[in-house]
């Protein structure tokens, strides 16, 4: 039972992609390896397009899924929104629409999916992300602007501030320019936490020598102000979701000279996990 008094819970889920090619390409792990080595990293569940392997997995390894749909046709979303719904999603991440998509358009088109979500049972969260309708901050906080006035709700959202923090060129400290409204950070719950600077969408967590980067240090405040804001409002009993988004080489995220995608998400979990527990008990930040 929920109370005024029951404190929020972390749930910490690891992207399937920050696993491509480990250990190598040549010697990738399967899939059932994978979705073994989160739980074994101490992930709470794990993300991606789900289908009803990924959820058999998910629960022979006690994890939950978060899902994955990228579209810009309405005419799909219910059905792309079933498939992940029966891959055992819990929430679906949505990146919506195209970097041209108008704020007319993308507005409807979010009224839609959100709306088809309810109706399926699986909530959707439209993405701060590049080549989508919210890439810039403007254009995301317009489309959450007219969200709000065509339904009379605050747009649940998927924070991923690297993608507006390479686009706005933007020095430390980041979260200044970038939390415009802290009642959109409050009503959402999916956070993707993966570490940037203004010229780099990834930047990484260690250093190689198992120490944290410089560049990741200077980011720490996104993170921590983060959950401040988010722990400001009134989240008795809900869920924070979060994600220690590491990229891998392929596609482009990391490149082969830094340290390893999956290595470094794992150490990220845990500074997380320490981050947010001081946060709720008011002690140092570890």
């Amino acid at each position: 039972m929920t109370t005024a008094k029951t404190p929020p819970r972390l749930r910490l889920f690891a992207n399937l992609w920050s696993l491509w090619d480990y250990p190598s390409a040549k010697r990738e792990w399967s899939l059932e390896r994978k979705i073994a080595a989160v739980a074994e990293a101490g992930f709470d569940g794990f993300s991606g397009a789900l289908d009803r392997k990924q959820a058999r997995l998910a629960a022979e390894h006690g994890l939950f899924g978060i899902g994955y749909i990228s579209s810009s046709k309405p005419s799909e979303f219910r059905d792309r929104i079933k498939e992940n719904r029966d891959g055992g999603a819990l929430r679906i991440n949505v990146q919506l629409g195209d970097h041209d998509t108008p704020v007319e358009t993308a507005v409807r088109m979010a009224v839609r999916i959100v709306q088809d979500g309810i109706d399926l049972g699986v909530p959707c969260d439209v993405e701060i992300h590049r080549d989508t309708c919210t890439e810039t901050p403007e254009k995301a906080y317009a489309i959450a602007a007219g969200y709000r006035k065509a339904t009379g709700r605050l747009l649940p959202m998927t924070w991923d501030l690297s993608h507006v923090g390479v686009v706005k060129h933007l020095a430390p400290p980041y979260w200044q320019r970038l939390f415009v409204d802290d009642r959109l950070v409050r009503h959402s719950c999916h956070f993707h936490f993966r570490p940037f600077n203004g010229h780099h969408c990834q930047v990484p967590v260690t250093d190689g020598r198992g120490r944290l980067s410089h560049e990741f240090i200077q980011w720490l405040p996104v993170l921590d102000k983060s959950i401040e804001v988010w722990l400001g409002g009134r989240q008795a009993g809900r869920d924070f979701f979060a994600c220690p988004e590491m990229g891998p080489v392929r596609g482009g995220y990391n490149l082969a000279q830094l340290p390893n995608s999956w290595e470094d998400a794992k150490v990220l979990r845990g500074i997380i996990a320490r981050r947010w527990k001081a946060a709720l008990s008011g002690g140092p930040k570890g």
